[in-house]
């Protein structure tokens, strides 16, 4: 848990007690149903909280701000974000019917009241939303193809709506059809842990 407040300071009480039960909840129902490594769990803040709170590090979403998490596992990156943007809408989507049960549960326990959940196939969610975010769930090219239809064309962020996902690695092939509006963020100038060196955040208008 020290590792979140080293890089997020600022944290309100209430922030800081849910970030502080995401562990023994992820201990506990990973127990039951896998969604996270059994050899990583160990590393929960730092491979996986801390990892999805990398997207605030890029972006800083307005109040009443609408985000769908696509292939959102047992939460990431949309609990941690929801912890940290209490005031923006956050709909976690996932086809593993298991997995999604994790995230609700969680949050339920964490009090969060931001947050709403769907077992559905990304082709399944018709609504409209300012971005879209992810975690290396697809390549960058079939991931836009699919959400398209859920970027709104209301703009009321200073950054113009679309697509942030996680990745890692090389980019540039995978980036290489939006290569001429695509950001790139390199995570390791946010976090000093060997393990940010090759983690980016990846961002595409829409």
């Amino acid at each position: 848990m020290e590792i979140i407040l080293n890089y997020f300071p600022d944290l309100t009480e209430e922030q800081r007690r849910q970030f502080a039960a995401l562990y023994d909840l992820y201990i506990d129902w990973n127990s039951k149903i896998n969604v996270i490594s059994r050899k990583d769990i160990e590393n929960l803040y730092e491979h996986h909280v801390l990892h999805s709170l990398g997207i605030a590090k890029f972006a800083n979403f307005r109040p009443g701000t609408a985000i769908m998490d696509l292939g959102t596992g047992g939460g990431f990156p949309g609990i941690p974000l929801s912890i940290l943007f209490p005031e923006v809408k956050f709909h976690l989507v996932d086809s593993i019917g298991k997995k999604v049960r994790v995230a609700t549960e969680v949050a339920n326990a964490i009090g969060l009241k931001n947050a709403t959940f769907r077992h559905a196939r990304a082709e399944e969610e018709k609504r409209k939303f300012d971005f879209v975010i992810s975690r290396a769930v697809m390549p960058l090219a079939d991931l836009v193809k699919i959400i398209q239809k859920n970027i709104s064309s209301k703009q009321q962020n200073s950054l113009p709506n679309g697509l942030i996902c996680l990745k890692g690695g090389e980019l540039e092939h995978e980036t290489m059809s939006f290569r001429h509006k695509t950001v790139i963020h390199s995570l390791s100038n946010d976090f000093k842990e060997e393990f940010f060196q090759t983690k980016k955040v990846v961002y595409v208008p829409i």
